[in-house]
This record gives C-alpha cells, sequence and structure tokens, in this order.
C-alpha cells in the first residue's frame, strides 16, 4: 500500500500514510470551505470527505443565492494516493498549505460550476477536541482547525456567471479529522445513547477588520456545555505576514457566554448575542444579526440521498435546486442550517458565520420535545 505521500517524512505511526492508525470504519479526513459576500447576496459552500475504512470519497458545491440554492453531489472509490482530492469534476487543490487553496468544479450536467480560490488571512486556529462515547464505545473523536479568509474567482448557476471579489468576499475553511458517525449505520444492538438521543451545537466564528473571533460550544439537554471554546485571532492584510507556526497574539477566552434568538416555530436563529470573557480585562460583547440562510442537507449533512460516505458506486454524481421558503423548518434534514451575521462588536462592524443544529430536548431554548419549533 505504499504510495506518493511516503516518500515524505511525515509518517505517525509504523504503517504506510494511506494505512489508517485505528480500523474503526467511521476514521475520516474532511474538507469545508465557505464563501459569502459582505451583503448576504450570495453564499457558497464545499465539503470534500475521505473514508478510507469505508472506501469511498465525497464531495459537494452548494451556492445560496437569495432564497434560491443550488447544490452538486458526487462520490467515489476511494483513492490510494491522499493527495489526490478529486471526485468527478469537483477538486480540491491546496496551492500552498495554509496559505492558499483552490476549489473547481468543471462545467458538467447540473449547470453549477466553479473556480474559486481561497487564501487565508488568520493562522488556522485549532479547536478543543470533540469525544463522545455510547456505553464506552468511542463513536466521536476528532481534530479540528478553523481558518479566515477571502475569496476570488467565479461561480455558475442558472446559466449566470458571479464574479467573486476578494475585497468583498469573506469565507472560512475547516480541517477535520478522526472518527465521527457518517455512512451506514452499524447493526447490532442499539447504544444507550439512543434513549434520548440529540444534539446542542452552536458556532460562530466573525471578520473584523484586523482581528477575527471565534466561538464554539456543545451544551447537554439542560444547557451546560461539553465542550466550550472561544478565541480573538489576529488577521493579515498581507499573506506573508502570516505567523509561520504559532500566533503569539491570539487570545484565548477564559469563558465564554451565548444566547441564540430562536425564529418562532422553527429552529432557526434570527440572531445571536456573544459575551467573549478574556483572563484579564473586560468581556467582549458581539451582537449578530441573521441576513442570508444556507441550508446544510446542500453539502451532505443529513442528507436522505447524498449523505457523507454511504457507498453510491466506482463514480456517481447528482445535483439539487430548491427554494428555502418551501422546505418544512422542522424537517430533519432541514435543521442543520448556517446563517451569515452582520456582527457589532462596540463600534466595529464585522460578518460572520452562526451554524446551529439543535435536535431533541434544549431547557434554555424552551425546546421541549425532539423538533418541536421556538414557542
Amino acid at each position: 500500500m505504499i504510495t506518493n505521500f511516503d516518500d515524505y517524512c511525515i509518517h505517525q505511526i509504523a504503517e504506510p500514510v494511506a494505512q489508517p492508525s485505528q480500523s474503526d470504519r467511521n476514521f475520516y479526513d474532511r474538507y469545508w470551505f465557505n464563501g459569502f459576500d459582505h451583503d448576504g447576496r450570495f453564499i457558497f459552500e464545499a465539503a470534500l470527505g475521505l473514508y478510507p475504512n469505508r472506501h469511498v470519497m465525497d464531495a459537494h458545491f452548494s451556492v445560496a443565492v437569495g432564497k434560491r440554492q443550488h447544490a452538486f453531489h458526487a462520490s467515489r472509490r476511494a483513492p490510494m494516493e491522499r493527495g489526490e482530492t478529486v471526485v468527478g469534476p469537483l477538486a480540491v487543490e491546496i496551492v500552498r498549505p495554509m496559505r492558499i487553496t483552490r476549489v473547481r468544479l468543471e462545467p458538467n450536467d447540473s449547470g453549477i460550476s466553479c473556480d474559486l480560490t481561497f487564501t487565508a488571512r488568520t493562522i488556522p486556529t485549532e479547536e478543543p477536541r470533540s469525544y463522545l462515547y455510547d456505553d464506552g464505545h468511542v463513536i466521536l473523536h476528532t481534530c479540528r482547525f478553523t481558518q479566515y479568509g477571502m475569496w476570488e474567482g467565479h461561480f455558475v448557476v442558472d446559466g449566470q456567471r458571479t464574479e467573486v471579489r476578494r475585497a468583498t468576499t469573506f469565507g472560512l475553511r475547516d480541517k477535520s479529522w478522526g472518527v465521527r458517525p457518517v455512512g451506514e449505520p452499524q447493526i447490532g444492538a442499539p447504544g444507550r445513547l439512543t434513549t434520548e438521543p440529540g444534539v446542542y451545537w452552536v458556532w460562530c466564528p466573525v471578520h473584523f477588520d484586523a482581528f477575527c473571533t471565534h466561538f464554539a460550544t456543545f451544551e447537554n439537554r439542560d444547557g451546560h456545555p461539553t465542550q466550550l471554546g472561544a478565541a480573538i485571532v489576529p488577521a493579515y492584510a498581507n499573506l506573508d505576514a502570516i505567523p509561520a507556526i504559532e500566533e503569539p497574539g491570539l487570545k484565548e477566552m477564559q469563558t465564554a457566554r451565548h444566547k441564540v434568538h430562536w425564529e418562532k416555530g422553527t429552529r432557526r436563529a434570527t440572531g445571536v448575542e456573544l459575551e467573549l470573557v478574556p483572563p484579564v480585562g473586560e468581556p467582549l460583547r458581539i451582537v449578530g444579526e441573521s441576513i442570508a440562510r444556507f441550508q446544510m442537507f446542500g453539502i451532505g449533512y443529513q442528507h436522505p440521498e447524498w449523505g457523507h460516505a454511504f457507498w453510491k458506486g466506482e463514480l456517481a454524481t447528482g445535483s439539487e435546486h430548491f427554494d428555502h421558503d418551501e422546505l418544512d423548518p422542522l424537517e430533519f434534514k432541514n435543521i442543520h442550517v448556517h446563517q451569515i451575521v452582520r456582527a457589532r462588536l462596540g463600534d466595529q462592524e464585522g460578518i460572520g458565520t452562526l451554524e446551529t443544529v439543535v435536535i431533541g430536548r434544549h431547557a434554555p431554548s424552551r425546546f421541549r420535545d425532539f423538533f418541536d419549533g421556538a414557542p
């Protein structure tokens, strides 16, 4: 199983690079990207995932223009070469590690295509590890970093080409790897977590002029954080000014608090309030108002047909187009959303992403059942 990457001094275990360190079939390695116009006119997102023990690689690209969203999906048998991040017409290219990444979707029958380049404005920021056990069995153990940047290039949907300009198109990317529940479920005795399944996840990174803010939390059903991370990350206009490895100006918060304002009858946010508390000094209070929405099933999350890591054959592609107003907001696949928020921190204005996925009971939000909407 020797491949080209074995020629580099990157090995972490006594196995070839193409051989994961563990046999868990849900081991994965994944790219995610988003980009959004400063005024919320469009949002695009892309993802590419490798699931070596399932022998699957899949990829997605989706664009929301106003309330109309377009999505392209692709899946293939996973390649052995780790540098081969191509699924049909969709490719992710690392042009310069941790600095420049290119996402290309060649013209195809879906009518959706793009050629977009992400240029970083911060270091990659490592987030707290995610762990979840089910009756002693590890079902979630991941490592992830987030990075802020700007986009340029173009995308095409419905026969219309939109130019993406670096000065006004902000974005984020993350890279994660480890073990998480994906693909066809395991048969046999059900895990004990199925007695009251649920998740509460809020993630809100925001761009400001000279820095970016980061916030993320998992909470249990009573609102107690099981994972919490927040930071201030310096931002740079000059790519070469970004520190090579560590950022001396990174400020990890001592704690953080948040409040989501929910749209009545849904599990979608109309806005969010964040309070980032440093070890020394006054808290930073950020207020964000939602101005645009992106449905996450457009890039495979909770998708009934194009969910992550499902075996679709040697190569398969598909597409769909839908209007946000025609979706049932409490249907399972529609609950996971990204929203663009216009944020204020004192006299500074920023722009960022608010991710929410809340399934099951959550007392502070006054969600009582599995899929009830906000009162």
